[in-house]
């Protein structure tokens, strides 16, 4: 089973950059966008690739804002929207697709980048996410995926020293990937490189993507129990048309 997570900022953009072709392409079973930016009346556009279903979640609070998307060949057994905490709905952060092997997230965590208020809520989110994975894993399985908006280690950064206080790389949020990890959850791209100088976003400006200065904040996450049926997991930093590039997850199931 091949799923990737793509935050493609802007759906509208991307589809113009080749998106459909390069889904059509890629092989995959399940493919997770965010930051699609649709608003409601516009997602039946983009609902049309053959061999896939897809389902959206827009914002109901702002325009043109957040926004994630599943693309599945496999049909889910079903498929919830959001948190079960209404003070985290409304920003369209969220799809959940159970399949008979796992729960599937989706999920594009919020930037902590606008102030304290949005890094309280950003923090918050965090603890209500995994609260709820925690729930539905004594179940079966959890396969999470997207834009954590944080990157984890030194590693994982072109320049940790420098971005030290900036939201993305702060303790307190780099503390709560640890608390993740230690909860049971594996960073799959982590199983096959321990090295740094890899990343899934750059900076549009000052060349940074050329020049690979980038951070790694999309991930792929199972929960321990799915670790030996984790096949391959890598990013796909060839793939052009968004300020981030694909990650992508082999499971052999």
């Amino acid at each position: 089973m091949i799923l990737y997570s793509w935050n493609v900022n802007g759906l509208r953009a991307t589809a113009g950059k080749g998106f459909n072709e390069w889904l059509q392409s890629s092989g995959a079973d399940v493919v997770g966008i965010q930051e699609t930016k649709l608003q409601k009346d516009h997602e039946a556009g983009f609902s049309q690739v053959p061999g896939y279903t897809v389902n959206f979640l827009s914002s109901t609070v702002k325009k043109g804002y957040s926004g994630v998307g599943v693309y599945t060949r496999p049909a889910p057994l079903a498929v919830n929207a959001e948190l079960p905490d209404p003070q985290f709905g409304g920003e369209g952060r969220l799809l959940h697709l159970e399949y008979p092997e796992f729960h599937f997230f989706n999920v594009y965590f919020p930037n902590g980048q606008m102030g304290q208020h949005r890094l309280d809520f950003k923090l918050a989110y965090y603890e209500a996410f995994l609260a709820h994975a925690q729930e539905l894993r004594k179940h079966k399985p959890i396969v999470a995926c997207g834009d954590f908006n944080t990157a984890h280690t030194e590693l994982d950064l072109k320049n940790a020293k420098s971005n030290e206080k900036t939201s993305g790389f702060l303790p307190e949020e780099r503390a709560w990937l640890d608390r993740f990890i230690a909860a049971g959850y594996v960073d799959t791209f982590r199983m096959f490189e321990p090295g740094g100088g890899h990343y899934t976003w750059w900076d549009y400006r000052f060349q940074a993507r050329a020049r690979n200065v980038g951070w790694r904040i999309d991930y792929f996450f199972v929960s321990e129990e799915l670790r030996p049926k984790v096949a391959r997991a890598w990013i796909a930093d060839e793939v052009m048309g968004s300020d981030h590039c694909p990650v992508g997850l082999e499971l052999a199931i």
